[in-house]
């Protein structure tokens, strides 16, 4: 085994192993269980790094595991990979950070960080899959790692958001199944590739791949909280922060959505899925899903409520724009799929604090808030901005270029759906920054704990205010040399002809 086959393996590693260490740590190992969730970490960003030196300078890292004849369990390096994976890793030690303070104190903490790291192993194997079987073995090995975090608190009402979030997610799990082993029967491959494998098949089996391309797209848009399969994703926000942070923003909706991107660029090729007619009604799905989570926010009093129904609507901006069938459209969209996981992690984060420090989980009480905690809602302020597309944050050129690639591809109707969304994002951010910031702060708080002279422990507090910052960088950086943007046009260089 060389190095270009041990390094896939060796970051699917950095957090399989400490994980299976966690699990048999007694609860009260708090210091070893916290050096092995961050030496993890932090060893995977390491990894991943020297992978994206090894692309630059044109090296190939793959390995491969036969299932059956002709079956290949693959992990493979390339662009589209490693923006997921790059996003992913970096996002887990943040999370990480994060979830060692909201936990302090609380039961069952070995079983949590265990399952937290075999989540992240799933998703790392769900960024670097070559082929869809290797795709769906992580991403079914994500439905059950998840589970055990979305219940975690034991509650009867965790309880029944678990079970409900296990009957979409097998149910979606079962279709993905169905159309990979039909694609395989037509096709003899499931390997991904540039433009997609499918085009050559005769043209007799078009419809045929109509209908399994449908099957896919329900598969995956459970995961990514497409219109009407996204009835599990508020009810999950039962779970810890932490947990919503990584549903939201590394793991469960970014797997959907990057399948997606999967299935349209590199199993049926962009081109070919756009003659097939099958680009359009996905794009429509996706404007009705970003319409309608936008409203469902609107009345939500409960804070993670409102950020939830964000998720199904800004999720589906990544799907707007890799169904537009344009090579801007398609940079949006990309762009996005990090962008909205900077912001979202951040806004998760900050709900979090307010619940753990004073008590707070409503947005109607959160009357001068920004008074008491001015940090961590000075980090939610620019998340919250960044989400409505204000410039110069990052959601802005997300919306910047969904917008230019609407036009490129002679779909103007996509600039009123972003319009309007952006309205709806302002009108169910806005009334939140304006309570925190302006109204008169109550008496007394509804659980409020002490921190001293902090306005929270500073491992709940650190991880918002640098995601923050990343949102900010990602905005006034965008054109910086070697920037995600030329990084994310790499990829769709490949797509397109």
């Amino acid at each position: 085994m060389n190095w270009s086959t041990a390094l896939p393996l060796l970051i699917l590693a950095s957090s399989f192993l400490p994980g299976l260490i966690i699990f048999c740590l007694p609860e009260d190992r708090v210091v070893t269980r916290t050096m092995l969730n961050l030496a993890g970490a932090l060893f995977k960003i390491v990894l991943v790094g020297g992978m994206f030196w090894g692309i630059l300078h044109g090296y190939h890292f793959e390995a491969r595991l036969t299932l059956l004849p002709g079956l290949d369990l693959v992990l493979r390096s390339g662009p589209l990979a490693m923006l997921f994976v790059t996003l992913s890793s970096g996002l887990w030690l943040v999370t990480t950070v994060y979830a060692v303070g909201y936990l302090e104190g609380s039961p069952h903490r070995s079983r949590f960080f265990g399952f937290f790291s075999l989540c992240v192993t799933a998703t790392t194997g769900v960024a670097l899959a070559g082929n869809l079987i290797t795709f769906l073995l992580f991403y079914e090995l994500l439905t059950l790692c998840t589970y055990p975090l979305i219940v975690h608190r034991g509650t009867e009402i965790a309880r029944q958001a678990g079970r409900n979030y296990l009957i979409y997610t097998i149910i979606g799990g079962a279709l993905l199944l169905l159309s990979s082993v039909w694609l395989y029967t037509l096709a003899g491959t499931l390997e991904f590739t540039d433009r997609g494998f499918l085009s050559g098949l005769d043209a007799s089996l078009h419809p045929t791949l109509m209908i399994i391309f449908c099957l896919l797209i329900a598969g995956l848009g459970v995961k990514a909280a497409l219109v009407p399969l996204h009835g599990w994703l508020p009810q999950a926000m039962v779970a810890p922060a932490p947990v919503s942070a990584l549903l939201h923003a590394v793991a469960v909706v970014k797997a959907g959505a990057f399948g997606i991107i999967r299935v349209v660029y590199d199993v049926y090729g962009i081109e070919f899925a756009n003659s097939l007619g099958l680009t359009l009604p996905l794009a429509i799905l996706a404007a009705v899903t970003i319409i309608y989570g936008s409203l469902r926010a609107l009345f939500q009093d409960e804070l993670k409520r409102r950020l939830a129904f964000s998720t199904v609507s800004q999720v589906s901006y990544i799907v707007l724009g890799i169904a537009l069938a344009s090579p801007i459209a398609t940079l949006g969209g990309l762009i996005h799929l990090v962008h909205q996981g900077v912001q979202k992690i951040t806004l998760f984060m900050c709900a979090g604090n307010l619940a753990e420090t004073l008590g707070i989980h409503k947005i109607s009480e959160m009357n001068g808030v920004g008074r008491r905690m001015p940090w961590t809602m000075a980090a939610f302020t620019i998340g919250a901005f960044g989400m409505i597309g204000a410039p110069p944050l990052a959601g802005f050129f997300s919306k910047w270029y969904l917008g230019l690639g609407a036009l490129d591809a002679g779909q103007g109707w996509v600039i009123y759906v972003l319009a309007v969304s952006s309205a709806l994002n302002a009108a169910y951010f806005l009334p939140i920054l304006y309570t925190a910031w302006f109204k008169a702060p109550p008496d007394s708080w509804p659980a409020e704990r002490s921190f001293g002279n902090k306005e929270t422990a500073w491992t709940l507090l650190v991880p918002p205010i640098v995601t923050a910052l990343l949102t900010l960088a990602l905005g006034l950086l965008a054109f910086a040399p070697f920037n995600l943007l030329e990084w994310t046009r790499l990829i769709v260089s490949r797509g397109f002809a």
